[in-house]
């Protein structure tokens, strides 16, 4: 998937690889139009094609805690109780209209396990630019800062993101422009979004916001074995009614906030950051590193920082996808799946991350969290994660270890 869009113009039918069947959904948001073999949930209803879709994710966790870590807790009025619960399930949709130039389409809702809710996820159009070596994504996606935060999260090597990335909402409505200029393997996201269709929903807490993604690919052969992939984001907006409150969990869905800031007035922020990644074969190395700048005369304008860096081998052989139409890594393949009789695919991985939520006179508190994993993917469909993850929390003048023993269920048909 990462043929350059000059290679795209002349060949515009690309036939997807082996095992990432699943990224067609995804692949919408590109100028590509994939050739392949239509699976039982694709329909041609003549004017559009309709793909039916639909994911699982289960999550268990239980905890152990240190004293301080449970002194912590008691301060903080929550508890670290062992927990089997749905993370969410989503309906997906999407199809591609019978039209000369690129138009595709799609629809998400997902049941969210925690609140017991459904939303409204990606939905909008695309419609492709050659003329500006690119495409521009109109409706409710992701904003456009952070390869982490924007690739899949099905596709994700953890099951949660790193920390520093919960100061940015997930998704926000407006236009997003995604371009890739092949000559020079340079690649720019541009985004702009305000809240006039979504501020009730509960990610929208900015009024408005833009973004800028610019990134670089100094090395990155044909089949994309070898990749080095450097990127800088900014970012900057006004939180709704000139308030934000920053917090995160530890990286668990299941646990309760670790670090929190309260609510606090900024009528301004601007965020920057940096990412890296490389891939030798099986092996991936990935960092991304962020500062969030709050303007608050009251709260003495501070600064939060936070990032993470991963490593990351597949056993298996298997090579991580990258997409160039939206430069960030997709689905891994599976050469033959568990039900086929073979292995599936595994992956080991170890990850750093932290955040510090402590600034000016604001004490939110700051944490640590290592972890060893491993991923099963049994098929393109099936995959099965079981992590460990040490984690120190500084907060309450106390600072307290906590290990989690995390498993995940996750299905997905796209």
């Amino acid at each position: 998937m990462g043929t350059s869009m000059s290679a795209l113009a002349q060949k515009p039918e690309e036939k997807i690889p082996d095992g990432t069947e699943g990224e067609f959904f995804h692949s919408l948001d590109s100028n590509v139009t994939i050739k392949k073999k239509k699976n039982w949930n694709e329909f041609d209803l003549h004017f559009t094609t309709l793909r039916l879709g639909a994911g699982l994710l289960y999550d268990g966790v239980t905890y152990a805690q240190d004293k301080e870590s449970k002194q912590q807790a008691d301060s903080g009025n929550y508890s670290l109780t062992p927990k089997f619960q749905t993370r969410d399930f989503r309906v997906l949709a999407s199809g591609k209209f019978n039209t000369k130039r690129l138009f595709t389409w799609k629809a998400g809702f997902m049941y969210d396990g925690p609140s017991r809710s459904w939303f409204v996820r990606e939905t909008g159009v695309t419609i492709g630019l050659p003329e500006i070596n690119g495409n521009v994504f109109i409706g409710r996606t992701k904003e456009g800062f952070s390869l982490n935060k924007v690739m899949v999260g099905y596709n994700g090597w953890t099951m949660e993101r790193q920390m520093a990335l919960d100061v940015i909402p997930i998704l926000a409505d407006g236009i997003k422009y995604m371009g890739f200029f092949p000559k020079n393997k340079i690649f720019l996201n541009l985004g702009a979004y305000t809240d006039w269709l979504s501020h009730s929903q509960s990610f929208s807490t900015y009024k408005w916001q833009v973004d800028a993604r610019l990134g670089w690919l100094p090395i990155q052969s044909l089949d994309n074995r070898h990749l080095l992939h450097l990127a800088l984001n900014f970012r900057s907006g006004e939180p709704v009614n000139d308030q934000i409150k920053l917090r995160s969990r530890p990286e668990v869905n299941p646990a309760p906030y670790f670090i929190d800031t309260g609510t606090f007035p900024s009528d301004h922020s601007n965020h920057f950051g940096w990412e890296a990644y490389y891939t030798a074969g099986p092996l991936m190395l990935g960092t991304e590193y962020y500062l969030h700048k709050f303007y608050s005369y009251e709260k003495q304008n501070p600064l939060f920082k936070g990032g993470d860096f991963v490593i990351s081998y597949i056993l298996t052989g298997e090579v991580r996808p990258y997409m160039n139409t939206a430069n960030v890594y997709t689905s891994v393949p599976v050469k033959k799946a568990v039900f086929k009789g073979g292995t599936g695919a595994i992956e080991f991985l170890l990850k750093y991350s932290q955040l510090n939520l402590n600034d000016g006179t604001i004490t939110g508190g700051k944490f640590w969290r290592l972890t060893p994993m491993v991923n099963w993917y049994l098929s393109p469909i099936v995959r099965l994660d079981l992590a460990y993850g040490y984690g120190v929390l500084d907060r309450y003048n106390l600072k307290g270890g906590t290990q989690f023993f995390q498993s995940r269920l996750q299905v997905v048909i796209l």
